[in-house]
């Protein structure tokens, strides 16, 4: 969603599935202040239909809440992310489907060319969009032929383009100030917003308590890892002090080899999560009891926010190399000068 258009459903409703818009009301809402004029002098407004329907997933077979969107000419005009990756658009008056790319790839038989059974009716898959948002989702079709195909009479939301920064403002007072439409209003990204709220945060929490479980893992596996190899190394570091070095460049030398093997194993983790989960697709039960499908993405900023926290562990381990320090102190050591006391037994 964005902040300059605007979704329009019934008083009180939550989501489209509930929400009721009849057919005498649409011309009033377009009469309304604060909506945006088209290249042809005309409100850029679309009321659609959103139909659930079952499909079998990918994933095992099994059925799957669909959304089944009936749009009107500007709905391409409202949302300009939309972008046709495949074949074309739906024909006016025509039994033609178009379908969202991630849609595409959570559920069977979405190829274009293929036909679907709905309604008791054969409807043709012509094209294939992508939008970068829930609509990706989403079945469209014309809506002119999804309302008669499912016996609906009525619209379930109005989606307009808002006029200038003051449109949602000037937009929501005329729908306060006329009696015949208690319908309720607001911006398509805070709508979405209250969508995705749930979803949204069970990930949230998820990736916070496995983020730390893993975290804290990694920090006592990087302690024993770096005490275990001081302790390997205590007659070198004894050694380095013989010869005279003194105590901070043996722990410098043994951070930056902490360091250096935090950021080959951030390195290599990162590695690993861009390939198998950059672009990953999943999908799960959303607001309108249809399925979501949402995808994950590995971007820079998230790398460089995983390779600091791989070097922040790293650092932790510092303690080992401080303990290994205090520990390395040879006993005979005086006037910068070695003494080797030679031991015998027996006699």
């Amino acid at each position: 969603g964005g902040e300059d258009s605007a979704i329009i459903l019934r008083g009180g409703s939550q989501a489209e599935t509930n929400s009721v818009i009849t057919r005498d009301q649409v011309p009033l809402i377009s009469a309304l202040a604060g909506i945006a004029k088209g290249a042809e002098g005309r409100p850029v407004s679309s009321p659609e239909l959103s139909q659930v329907v079952n499909l079998p997933t990918k994933a095992d077979g099994t059925d799957a809440n669909v959304q089944f969107r009936g749009v009107n000419p500007a709905a391409w005009e409202l949302r300009p992310q939309l972008k046709l990756v495949e074949g074309r658009r739906f024909g006016a008056g025509m039994r033609e489907i178009i379908v969202g790319h991630g849609a595409q790839r959570q559920f069977v038989g979405l190829e274009v060319g293929k036909q679907l059974k709905l309604a008791n009716q054969a409807w043709t898959i012509v094209g294939v969009f992508e939008s970068g948002d829930s609509h990706e989702s989403e079945l469209w079709a014309d809506a002119d032929v999804l309302g008669p195909a499912y016996q609906r009479q009525a619209f379930q939301s109005v989606t307009v383009k808002l006029a200038g920064k003051d449109g949602f403002k000037q937009l929501k007072a005329a729908l306060a100030a006329d009696p015949r439409l208690k319908l309720d209003v607001s911006t398509t990204r805070d709508y979405y917003a209250k969508q995705s709220e749930g979803l949204t945060k069970v990930i949230k929490a998820l990736g916070v308590v496995i983020g730390a479980i893993m975290a804290i893992g990694a920090v006592f596996g990087a302690l024993n890892s770096m005490y275990a190899a001081v302790a390997g190394r205590a007659r070198e570091i004894a050694t380095m002090r013989a010869l005279g070095f003194r105590g901070l460049p043996v722990v410098v030398a043994v951070m930056l080899e902490t360091m250096l093997l935090a950021l080959l194993g951030g390195l290599l983790g990162a590695g690993i999560a861009w390939l198998v989960f950059n672009g990953y697709t999943v999908s799960t039960l959303g607001n309108n009891f249809s399925q979501v499908v949402f995808q994950f993405k590995v971007s820079p900023a998230l790398l460089w926010s995983g390779l600091k926290w791989a070097l922040g562990i790293g650092l932790i381990a510092v303690a080992a190399a401080i303990s290994a320090q205090r520990s390395g102190v040879p006993p005979t050591i005086s006037s910068g000068s070695a003494r080797f006391r030679p031991t015998c037994s027996g006699r």
